[in-house]
């Protein structure tokens, strides 16, 4: 009785089993399961513009910081304007916050809560006084060039490792370490920079200014982010805009420089992104291992 030849058995994907294929067999249905881009979502111009207007903010807030720092360190900006002007701020987020929080369905805040803000932000304006003679002299040792690099690496860091995502206050929300050494990295170079003016009123101005900017302005920018895009879309013109005209009057080529960097990040970036997905080629098969699927508290299955 004659064996049947391997072409008449049947090909089996099973390891374990013995069969008479070699082990280096490829049947001819190996590519019939063969996909493209199976998970591709392709990218909309517009879509990316707005997306990338987080971004082309956070940068803004940088250039409005260094232009402030300049200022302040040619005579040409009082620091107890800066000063009230950051006081100002604060209560003018500290109410649109509270705004946003009644406007919602989740409202959590409470009396105690308030009060708890309060008390932290006097706090945080009474040491950041007292300190202001130490963190003078800081850097009173080591060179400017030093400082500008040091200064310079410190925001491009910030910049990097900031978070750009929107957050809801009815999701449950967990700051990343990431977005935790952006702000650091942004302080510790105001600082730095704060060290550098010539009084404790300008040290004082700059530092609190700096906390404003970094530490408190992104959580009222990424609320505002998950709110309606055109409120997104006003933040990001406004915050161009008041950067734009705070360096015009410093350096021209320095407010060109910055109008370029903001064009090529809101609208130039993007249109790359679209045009470089045309050369996405995943391919995906039945010999890619399996994908294990973590359902957490929340998502919807």
């Amino acid at each position: 009785m004659l064996e049947d030849s391997p072409q008449e058995e049947e090909w089996k994907r099973a390891l374990w089993k013995k069969s008479s294929f070699p082990d280096n067999f490829v049947p001819g249905s190996f590519l019939s399961s063969l996909s493209k881009n199976p998970n591709f979502t392709p990218y909309t111009y517009w879509g990316l513009v707005v997306s990338s207007c987080a971004v082309t903010q956070h940068i803004a807030t940088i250039f409005t910081f260094l232009t402030v720092f300049v200022r302040l360190n040619e005579g040409l900006l009082d620091p107890r304007l800066l000063v009230w002007i950051s006081v100002g701020g604060f209560l003018t987020g500290y109410a649109t916050w509270e705004l946003l929080e009644c406007s919602s369905n989740h409202n959590t805040a409470s009396m105690t809560n308030r009060a708890k803000t309060v008390k932290s932000s006097i706090l945080v304006f009474l040491a950041l006084m007292s300190l202001s003679p130490v963190l003078r002299t800081l850097t009173a040792a080591t060179s400017s060039d030093s400082i500008w690099a040091l200064s310079a690496s410190l925001f491009i860091l910030n910049a990097l490792l900031a978070d750009y995502t929107g957050f809801r206050p009815e999701a449950q929300h967990r700051e990343r370490l990431t977005s935790v050494l952006s702000m650091n990295a942004a302080i510790s170079s105001g600082v730095v920079l704060a060290s550098r003016l010539p009084s404790d009123v300008c040290v004082f101005a700059l530092t609190l200014f700096s906390v404003q900017t970094f530490a408190l302005f992104p959580l009222l920018r990424r609320r505002l982010q998950s709110g309606p895009t055109g409120v997104h879309i006003i933040v990001t013109i406004a915050l161009c805009g008041s950067c734009v005209s705070f360096t015009a009057p410093v350096s021209s080529l320095a407010a060109y420089l910055v109008c370029g960097n903001f064009v090529f990040v809101t609208f130039v970036a993007p249109g790359v992104l679209v045009w470089a997905q045309r050369y996405k080629n995943e391919i995906r098969g039945t010999w890619d291992p399996a994908v294990p699927k973590v359902y957490t508290a929340g998502s919807s299955l």
